[in-house]
């Protein structure tokens, strides 16, 4: 069986304060550590911490209820800042879980231990820090 193939280009990456800047579209979005540069106007990520899909991001990530969890992985010098891809709504559940089950975020505990769905390939590109590129499962 030959597997289904989803591409996401992840964009990003928006600080916690500009997080309202992230579009009100379905997708995959990730959360990380970061480290911003306020000369460079860049986030540097540091750590994968969570990866949730929705079908509308930018008020999925307004007031999530696992912001304090998060907030919980930021060490001296970091914030959070997050990555976004479109994706059909159709897609969301299979693409999360290919996602959590290859990379097991810390603040993931879904799909650690199972992929349910058919043979599934990934293509990332973009802003998809500590994400592998590619894979299949």
């Amino acid at each position: 069986m030959e597997a289904t193939e989803f591409s996401l280009e992840f964009e990003g990456y928006w600080r916690e304060k500009k997080k309202h800047g992230i579009p009100a579209a379905p997708g995959i979005y990730c959360v990380y550590t970061c480290i911003y540069s306020g000369k460079k106007q860049t986030c540097s990520p540091q750590k994968l911490i969570y990866i949730g899909a929705a079908e509308n991001v930018r008020a999925a990530l307004a007031e999530h209820p696992q912001q304090g969890d998060w907030e919980s992985h930021i060490d001296t010098g970091e914030e959070l800042c997050f990555s976004f891809a479109k994706l059909a709504p159709e897609h969301l559940e299979r693409c999360l879980a290919a996602l959590l089950f290859k990379h097991k975020p810390p603040e993931n505990r879904e799909y650690r231990e199972a992929f349910p769905f058919d043979q599934t390939r990934l293509e990332l590109s973009g802003q998809a820090g500590f994400l592998n590129k590619s894979f299949t499962l």
